[in-house]
Protein backbone atom coordinates (compact mmCIF):
# COMPACT_ATOMS: atom_id res chain seq x y z
CA UNK A 1 0.00 0.00 0.00
CA UNK A 2 2.83 2.42 0.87
CA UNK A 3 4.42 1.73 -2.53
CA UNK A 4 1.11 2.44 -4.29
CA UNK A 5 0.75 5.74 -2.39
CA UNK A 6 4.26 6.76 -3.43
CA UNK A 7 3.49 5.97 -7.06
CA UNK A 8 0.23 7.95 -6.94
CA UNK A 9 2.06 10.88 -5.34
CA UNK A 10 4.75 10.78 -8.02
CA UNK A 11 2.10 10.76 -10.78
CA UNK A 12 0.32 13.72 -9.13
CA UNK A 13 3.55 15.75 -8.86
CA UNK A 14 4.54 15.03 -12.46
CA UNK A 15 1.06 15.93 -13.69
CA UNK A 16 1.19 19.25 -11.81
CA UNK A 17 4.63 20.09 -13.16
CA UNK A 18 3.52 19.12 -16.65
CA UNK A 19 0.54 21.45 -16.36
CA UNK A 20 2.77 24.30 -15.24
CA UNK A 21 5.20 23.65 -18.08
CA UNK A 22 2.33 23.65 -20.56
CA UNK A 23 1.02 26.94 -19.19
CA UNK A 24 4.47 28.53 -19.33
CA UNK A 25 5.03 27.33 -22.90
CA UNK A 26 2.48 29.92 -24.07
CA UNK A 27 4.84 32.73 -22.97
CA UNK A 28 7.70 33.60 -25.33
CA UNK A 29 10.77 35.73 -24.68
CA UNK A 30 12.16 37.23 -27.89
CA UNK A 31 14.36 40.04 -29.08
CA UNK A 32 16.76 41.64 -31.50
CA UNK A 33 20.31 42.86 -31.09
CA UNK A 34 21.75 44.95 -33.90
CA UNK A 35 25.00 46.90 -33.87
CA UNK A 36 27.22 48.50 -36.49
CA UNK A 37 30.31 50.59 -36.94
CA UNK A 38 29.26 53.66 -38.90
CA UNK A 39 30.61 56.87 -40.39
CA UNK A 40 28.23 59.81 -40.87
CA UNK A 41 29.10 63.14 -42.51
CA UNK A 42 30.74 65.58 -40.04
CA UNK A 43 30.73 62.98 -37.24
CA UNK A 44 33.45 60.70 -35.92
CA UNK A 45 33.23 56.95 -36.52
CA UNK A 46 30.75 55.54 -34.00
CA UNK A 47 28.89 52.44 -32.89
CA UNK A 48 25.42 52.71 -34.41
CA UNK A 49 22.54 50.46 -35.41
CA UNK A 50 20.40 49.79 -38.43
CA UNK A 51 17.40 48.30 -36.62
CA UNK A 52 15.78 48.98 -33.26
CA UNK A 53 17.08 46.70 -30.49
CA UNK A 54 14.28 45.08 -28.51
CA UNK A 55 13.51 42.67 -25.72
CA UNK A 56 9.95 41.40 -25.59
CA UNK A 57 7.54 39.07 -23.85
CA UNK A 58 4.37 37.77 -25.47
CA UNK A 59 1.90 35.05 -24.69
CA UNK A 60 -1.52 33.59 -25.27
CA UNK A 61 -4.04 31.65 -23.21
CA UNK A 62 -6.65 29.40 -24.81
CA UNK A 63 -10.02 30.34 -23.32
CA UNK A 64 -11.98 27.76 -25.30
CA UNK A 65 -14.49 28.03 -28.16
CA UNK A 66 -11.81 29.56 -30.41
CA UNK A 67 -11.20 32.50 -28.05
CA UNK A 68 -7.71 33.45 -26.85
CA UNK A 69 -6.34 36.03 -24.44
CA UNK A 70 -3.05 37.60 -25.50
CA UNK A 71 -0.49 40.12 -24.33
CA UNK A 72 2.78 41.64 -25.53
CA UNK A 73 5.35 43.84 -23.78
CA UNK A 74 8.34 45.15 -25.72
CA UNK A 75 11.16 47.39 -24.56
CA UNK A 76 13.94 49.09 -26.54
CA UNK A 77 17.59 49.40 -25.53
CA UNK A 78 20.98 50.58 -26.80
CA UNK A 79 23.45 47.67 -27.16
CA UNK A 80 26.57 49.85 -26.98
CA UNK A 81 25.66 51.32 -23.57
CA UNK A 82 23.00 48.95 -22.19
CA UNK A 83 20.69 51.91 -21.52
CA UNK A 84 17.03 52.37 -22.36
CA UNK A 85 16.63 53.60 -25.94
CA UNK A 86 17.35 57.34 -26.24
CA UNK A 87 17.43 57.51 -22.40
CA UNK A 88 14.07 59.34 -22.44
CA UNK A 89 11.58 56.79 -23.69
CA UNK A 90 9.21 54.66 -21.59
CA UNK A 91 10.31 51.22 -20.39
CA UNK A 92 8.02 49.42 -22.82
CA UNK A 93 8.66 51.83 -25.67
CA UNK A 94 7.93 49.21 -28.35
CA UNK A 95 4.49 48.23 -27.15
CA UNK A 96 2.42 47.22 -24.15
CA UNK A 97 -0.89 45.67 -25.18
CA UNK A 98 -3.40 43.11 -23.95
CA UNK A 99 -6.43 41.76 -25.79
CA UNK A 100 -8.58 38.99 -27.19
CA UNK A 101 -8.48 37.04 -30.44
CA UNK A 102 -11.17 34.90 -32.04
CA UNK A 103 -13.22 34.37 -35.19
CA UNK A 104 -14.04 38.09 -35.09
CA UNK A 105 -10.36 39.04 -35.44
CA UNK A 106 -8.17 40.62 -32.77
CA UNK A 107 -8.81 43.47 -30.31
CA UNK A 108 -6.03 44.97 -28.16
CA UNK A 109 -5.70 47.89 -25.73
CA UNK A 110 -2.57 49.85 -24.71
CA UNK A 111 0.38 51.34 -26.60
CA UNK A 112 1.74 50.28 -29.98
CA UNK A 113 2.38 51.02 -33.66
CA UNK A 114 -0.67 52.46 -35.42
CA UNK A 115 -2.59 50.57 -38.11
CA UNK A 116 -1.13 52.78 -40.86
CA UNK A 117 2.46 52.73 -39.61
CA UNK A 118 2.39 48.95 -39.13
CA UNK A 119 0.96 48.08 -42.56
CA UNK A 120 3.31 50.28 -44.59
CA UNK A 121 6.49 48.42 -43.54
CA UNK A 122 5.69 45.61 -46.00
CA UNK A 123 6.30 48.15 -48.79
CA UNK A 124 9.63 49.46 -47.49
CA UNK A 125 12.82 48.08 -49.13
CA UNK A 126 14.56 48.40 -45.75
CA UNK A 127 11.91 46.29 -43.95
CA UNK A 128 10.75 49.29 -41.89
CA UNK A 129 14.04 49.70 -39.96
CA UNK A 130 14.47 52.99 -38.13
CA UNK A 131 18.23 53.54 -38.52
CA UNK A 132 19.86 56.26 -40.64
CA UNK A 133 20.06 54.27 -43.91
CA UNK A 134 16.35 53.40 -43.68
CA UNK A 135 13.63 55.48 -45.35
CA UNK A 136 10.86 54.82 -42.80
CA UNK A 137 10.76 57.81 -40.49
CA UNK A 138 10.91 60.72 -42.93
CA UNK A 139 10.83 60.04 -46.68
CA UNK A 140 8.26 57.24 -46.75
CA UNK A 141 5.70 59.07 -44.56
CA UNK A 142 6.26 62.62 -45.91
CA UNK A 143 7.70 63.73 -42.56
CA UNK A 144 4.50 62.84 -40.67
CA UNK A 145 4.51 61.83 -36.99
CA UNK A 146 1.83 59.89 -35.12
CA UNK A 147 2.95 61.24 -31.71
CA UNK A 148 3.26 65.06 -31.78
CA UNK A 149 2.15 65.48 -28.13
CA UNK A 150 4.42 62.81 -26.64
CA UNK A 151 7.64 63.74 -24.80
CA UNK A 152 10.62 64.80 -26.92
CA UNK A 153 12.52 61.76 -28.16
CA UNK A 154 9.48 59.50 -28.38
CA UNK A 155 9.05 57.40 -31.51
CA UNK A 156 6.99 58.80 -34.37
CA UNK A 157 4.83 55.81 -35.28
CA UNK A 158 2.78 54.88 -32.19
CA UNK A 159 -0.36 55.80 -30.27
CA UNK A 160 -0.64 55.72 -26.48
CA UNK A 161 -3.98 55.08 -24.72
CA UNK A 162 -5.41 53.32 -27.77
CA UNK A 163 -7.55 50.44 -29.02
CA UNK A 164 -6.60 48.24 -32.00
CA UNK A 165 -8.79 46.09 -34.21
CA UNK A 166 -7.46 43.68 -36.84
CA UNK A 167 -10.04 41.84 -38.89
CA UNK A 168 -9.66 38.25 -40.11
CA UNK A 169 -8.08 37.94 -43.57
CA UNK A 170 -10.87 37.30 -46.11
CA UNK A 171 -9.92 36.50 -49.71
CA UNK A 172 -6.63 38.33 -49.19
CA UNK A 173 -8.22 41.47 -47.67
CA UNK A 174 -7.72 42.73 -44.11
CA UNK A 175 -9.02 45.83 -42.32
CA UNK A 176 -7.01 47.36 -39.47
CA UNK A 177 -7.93 50.26 -37.21
CA UNK A 178 -6.45 52.15 -34.25
CA UNK A 179 -8.34 54.74 -32.19
CA UNK A 180 -6.77 56.63 -29.29
CA UNK A 181 -8.22 58.75 -26.50
CA UNK A 182 -7.62 62.51 -26.12
CA UNK A 183 -5.59 62.03 -22.93
CA UNK A 184 -2.53 64.23 -22.37
CA UNK A 185 0.78 62.45 -22.95
CA UNK A 186 3.08 64.89 -21.09
CA UNK A 187 4.68 66.26 -24.23
CA UNK A 188 6.17 69.69 -25.07
CA UNK A 189 4.19 72.66 -26.36
CA UNK A 190 3.33 72.84 -30.06
CA UNK A 191 3.25 76.48 -31.20
CA UNK A 192 1.21 75.78 -34.34
CA UNK A 193 -0.96 78.79 -35.23
CA UNK A 194 -0.30 80.32 -31.81
CA UNK A 195 2.77 82.06 -30.41
CA UNK A 196 5.63 80.96 -28.20
CA UNK A 197 3.89 82.69 -25.29
CA UNK A 198 0.49 81.22 -26.15
CA UNK A 199 1.04 78.01 -28.15
CA UNK A 200 -1.82 76.34 -29.97
CA UNK A 201 -1.12 73.19 -27.92
CA UNK A 202 0.31 73.97 -24.45
CA UNK A 203 2.81 71.63 -22.81
CA UNK A 204 1.15 68.54 -21.32
CA UNK A 205 -2.02 69.43 -23.25
CA UNK A 206 -4.67 67.09 -24.61
CA UNK A 207 -5.51 66.28 -28.21
CA UNK A 208 -8.10 68.51 -29.88
CA UNK A 209 -9.58 65.57 -31.77
CA UNK A 210 -9.57 61.80 -31.32
CA UNK A 211 -6.45 60.34 -33.00
CA UNK A 212 -7.36 57.54 -35.42
CA UNK A 213 -5.66 55.35 -37.99
CA UNK A 214 -7.09 53.01 -40.66
CA UNK A 215 -5.46 50.67 -43.16
CA UNK A 216 -6.78 48.19 -45.71
CA UNK A 217 -4.37 45.61 -47.12
CA UNK A 218 -4.68 43.04 -49.89
CA UNK A 219 -2.23 40.25 -50.67
CA UNK A 220 -2.59 37.48 -53.21
CA UNK A 221 0.16 35.30 -54.65
CA UNK A 222 3.03 37.62 -55.71
CA UNK A 223 1.12 40.93 -55.48
CA UNK A 224 0.21 43.19 -52.53
CA UNK A 225 -1.39 46.61 -52.14
CA UNK A 226 -2.52 48.86 -49.29
CA UNK A 227 -4.28 52.15 -48.60
CA UNK A 228 -4.28 54.05 -45.30
CA UNK A 229 -5.43 57.27 -43.62
CA UNK A 230 -4.43 58.66 -40.23
CA UNK A 231 -5.09 61.74 -38.07
CA UNK A 232 -2.89 62.52 -35.08
CA UNK A 233 -3.54 64.42 -31.84
CA UNK A 234 -3.01 67.87 -33.40
CA UNK A 235 -5.21 67.04 -36.40
CA UNK A 236 -2.43 66.59 -38.93
CA UNK A 237 -3.63 64.11 -41.54
CA UNK A 238 -1.81 61.73 -43.86
CA UNK A 239 -3.01 59.36 -46.56
CA UNK A 240 -0.84 56.66 -48.04
CA UNK A 241 -0.88 54.05 -50.82
CA UNK A 242 1.63 51.29 -51.45
CA UNK A 243 2.08 48.35 -53.79
CA UNK A 244 4.56 45.54 -54.30
CA UNK A 245 5.02 42.79 -56.87
CA UNK A 246 7.31 39.77 -57.14
CA UNK A 247 7.92 39.25 -60.88
CA UNK A 248 10.13 36.34 -59.84
CA UNK A 249 10.68 34.55 -56.55
CA UNK A 250 14.00 36.28 -55.91
CA UNK A 251 12.89 39.82 -56.74
CA UNK A 252 10.45 42.17 -54.94
CA UNK A 253 9.62 45.61 -56.34
CA UNK A 254 7.91 48.30 -54.19
CA UNK A 255 6.41 51.76 -54.59
CA UNK A 256 4.66 54.13 -52.15
CA UNK A 257 3.09 57.58 -52.15
CA UNK A 258 2.21 59.71 -49.10
CA UNK A 259 0.48 63.07 -48.67
CA UNK A 260 0.59 65.01 -45.37
CA UNK A 261 -1.80 67.88 -44.61
CA UNK A 262 -1.05 70.31 -41.73
CA UNK A 263 -3.87 72.84 -42.31
CA UNK A 264 -4.83 72.77 -38.64
CA UNK A 265 -1.47 73.99 -37.35
CA UNK A 266 0.12 75.85 -40.30
CA UNK A 267 -1.12 78.99 -42.05
CA UNK A 268 0.88 78.33 -45.23
CA UNK A 269 3.10 75.67 -46.81
CA UNK A 270 0.95 73.07 -45.12
CA UNK A 271 1.19 70.14 -47.55
CA UNK A 272 4.00 67.65 -48.03
CA UNK A 273 4.13 64.94 -50.68
CA UNK A 274 6.51 62.00 -50.84
CA UNK A 275 7.20 58.97 -52.97
CA UNK A 276 9.49 55.97 -52.68
CA UNK A 277 10.71 53.25 -55.06
CA UNK A 278 12.50 50.16 -53.79
CA UNK A 279 13.65 46.65 -54.56
CA UNK A 280 14.96 43.54 -52.80
CA UNK A 281 16.87 40.82 -54.65
CA UNK A 282 17.82 37.55 -52.94
CA UNK A 283 20.61 35.26 -54.17
CA UNK A 284 21.03 32.30 -51.83
CA UNK A 285 22.41 33.68 -48.57
CA UNK A 286 22.82 37.17 -50.06
CA UNK A 287 20.22 39.93 -50.28
CA UNK A 288 20.46 43.37 -51.91
CA UNK A 289 18.29 46.29 -50.74
CA UNK A 290 17.81 49.39 -52.89
CA UNK A 291 15.63 52.45 -52.20
CA UNK A 292 15.21 55.97 -53.57
CA UNK A 293 12.66 58.55 -52.49
CA UNK A 294 11.78 62.22 -52.33
CA UNK A 295 9.90 64.41 -49.84
CA UNK A 296 8.49 67.67 -51.22
CA UNK A 297 7.16 70.17 -48.64
CA UNK A 298 5.31 73.23 -49.98
CA UNK A 299 7.63 76.22 -50.07
CA UNK A 300 10.66 74.27 -48.83
CA UNK A 301 13.65 72.41 -50.24
CA UNK A 302 12.97 68.91 -51.56
CA UNK A 303 14.67 66.14 -49.59
CA UNK A 304 16.11 63.30 -51.67
CA UNK A 305 17.55 60.05 -50.34
CA UNK A 306 19.00 56.92 -51.83
CA UNK A 307 20.00 53.86 -49.81
CA UNK A 308 21.87 50.73 -50.78
CA UNK A 309 22.26 47.72 -48.50
CA UNK A 310 23.67 44.19 -48.58
CA UNK A 311 22.89 41.32 -46.21
CA UNK A 312 24.61 37.96 -45.86
CA UNK A 313 22.76 35.35 -43.82
CA UNK A 314 24.94 33.26 -41.51
CA UNK A 315 21.82 31.43 -40.26
CA UNK A 316 18.06 31.95 -40.12
CA UNK A 317 18.52 34.31 -37.18
CA UNK A 318 21.83 36.07 -37.90
CA UNK A 319 23.09 38.13 -40.80
CA UNK A 320 25.92 40.56 -41.56
CA UNK A 321 25.14 43.77 -43.42
CA UNK A 322 26.70 46.75 -45.17
CA UNK A 323 24.85 50.01 -45.86
CA UNK A 324 25.43 53.25 -47.72
CA UNK A 325 23.04 56.17 -48.06
CA UNK A 326 22.96 59.82 -49.07
CA UNK A 327 20.24 62.22 -47.88
CA UNK A 328 20.21 65.64 -49.52
CA UNK A 329 18.21 68.77 -48.76
CA UNK A 330 20.07 72.03 -48.13
CA UNK A 331 23.13 69.89 -47.41
CA UNK A 332 24.16 66.28 -47.97
CA UNK A 333 24.45 63.70 -45.18
CA UNK A 334 26.23 60.50 -46.17
CA UNK A 335 26.17 57.28 -44.15
CA UNK A 336 28.36 54.16 -44.35
CA UNK A 337 27.96 51.23 -41.97
CA UNK A 338 29.00 47.62 -41.34
CA UNK A 339 27.08 45.57 -38.79
CA UNK A 340 25.57 42.37 -37.49
CA UNK A 341 21.92 41.60 -36.75
CA UNK A 342 20.76 38.74 -34.52
CA UNK A 343 17.28 37.64 -33.47
CA UNK A 344 16.45 35.38 -30.56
Amino acid sequence: MAQVKKQLLAVLVLSTLGGLAQAQSSVVVYGTIDAAVAKITDKTTQVAKRDANKLGFKGTEDLGSGLKALFQLEMRYEPDTGTNESNSRPLFQGQSRVGLQGDFGMVRIGRGVTAFQDAKDAFDPYHGVSGTPGLKGDIEVAGYTSQPLDPAGSSNDRFNNAIWYNSPVVNGFQFNATVATKEANNGPAVVGRGTAAAPQYPANGEASAIPMSYAVTYKQDMFAVMGAWERNAIETKVWFVGASVNPMKELKLMATYAHQNQDHTKVSNNETKAWLLGANYTMGASKVLVGYGQKKPDGAVTTKQWSLGYEYALSKRTFLYADASDKRAATSVKYYGLGVHHEF
